[in-house]
Parts: structure tokens; C-alpha cells; sequence
């Protein structure tokens, strides 16, 4: 095991962690089921952990729709809107359960269902994307504090066995208390502001 914080910086590029879809890459015209599972396979594909895994089937697509993530579509074609809640869900539902998204998003799909709905879900995706850019750059520079941190606190230490091992645990520990801080804060919010 050989660490250093050039290995964690290729790591990170090729995560393509700020490479989604664009709103520009979603069609105006509605679309056919099959046709938005070949949408996110197309523009998604690339950050699935696992070769085999999904990012988007039929019966996802149908059980956001019984639960009422998604607002009706029309003659089993999905909107630009619908797509992009789509998107947002298969974002949140890595982190957040469900019931949660639901909490989230009963708001806007009851807007979203109403005939003459002015809301713009599009420009709330645009600002999404530009925040989680900005946030991706954040991240670096919070990774590469927590490398240095890791790193000196390492150093101080006067026996050097398994010290890559060490390094790298200290830093997936630090990131997945940052992961879990926010997870906490963000269902609080959610609690706190979607209570029903």
C-alpha cells in the first residue's frame, strides 16, 4: 500500500464527481420510459460504483410515481420536470431515505401538478448544479486538509508501522463523520421545515 496524496488527487479525478447531467443534455420534447433509462445510462454510467449496478429501472421510475415523487405524466411520456426530479432523487437517495426525499418533495410535485404551474424547475437545477460544483471544490481542499492533518499527526508518531494503512483509515473515519454531520443536519432541516 503505497499512499500519497497524488494517488488520492487521481483518485478524484476520476470520479468525474462534478460531470451529471447537464440541463441542456435533457430534451424539451417528453420522453418514453425506456427512452430516460437511456438517457441516465448514457450521461450516467460513468459514476456507478459497480459495473452492474443501475441507476435507473422501470420499477424505480414506478415506485417514485406510487409514491408520489413524480407528479402524473402525460400518455406514459416524462417531461423535462420530470426528469429532472428524477435526477435530484437519484442524488438524494444516496444519502437520504426515501420517506425523506417524499418529505422534500411533496411541495413541489403538488406545484408541478398544478395546470398552470410557473414554477422553474429547471433554474433550481441550474443553481443546484453551479452550488455542488462550487461544493466539489470545497471538498478538495477539505480532503487535502485532512490528508495534511493525517499526514503530520502520523509523523509525530515514533513507530511507522502500517502507516499508509493508518493514514488512509484516519481519513475515510474523518470523512464519513462529515458525511454522517451532514446527513444529520440535513434531515434535521427536513424535520424542522417538512414536518406535515
Amino acid at each position: 500500500m503505497n499512499f500519497n496524496i497524488e494517488n488520492l488527487e487521481e483518485l478524484l479525478i476520476n470520479m468525474n464527481l462534478d460531470d451529471r447531467i447537464n440541463i441542456n443534455k435533457i430534451p424539451d420534447i417528453d420522453l418514453y420510459m425506456d427512452q430516460v433509462i437511456q438517457l441516465f445510462e448514457n450521461n450516467l454510467e460513468h459514476i456507478k460504483r459497480n459495473p452492474t449496478d443501475k441507476i435507473l429501472t422501470k420499477t424505480m421510475i414506478n415506485n417514485y410515481s406510487k409514491d408520489k415523487l413524480l407528479f402524473q405524466n402525460k400518455n406514459k411520456k416524462y417531461s423535462k420536470d420530470h426528469i429532472i426530479l428524477m435526477i435530484l432523487i437519484y442524488d438524494l437517495k444516496q444519502t437520504l431515505s426515501i420517506a425523506d426525499i417524499k418529505k422534500l418533495f411533496t411541495p413541489m410535485v403538488k406545484i408541478l401538478s398544478e395546470e398552470k404551474s410557473n414554477f422553474d424547475l429547471s433554474n433550481i437545477y441550474n443553481e443546484y448544479l453551479s452550488l455542488k460544483k462550487n461544493q466539489i471544490d470545497k471538498e478538495k481542499e477539505f480532503l487535502t486538509s485532512i490528508v495534511n492533518d493525517t499526514t503530520n499527526l502520523c509523523e509525530k508518531e515514533t513507530t511507522k508501522n502500517y502507516e499508509d494503512y493508518k493514514k488512509i483509515l484516519l481519513i475515510i473515519l474523518t470523512l464519513l463523520n462529515s458525511a454522517s454531520l451532514n446527513k444529520r443536519i440535513a434531515e434535521k432541516m427536513i424535520d424542522t421545515y417538512f414536518n406535515e
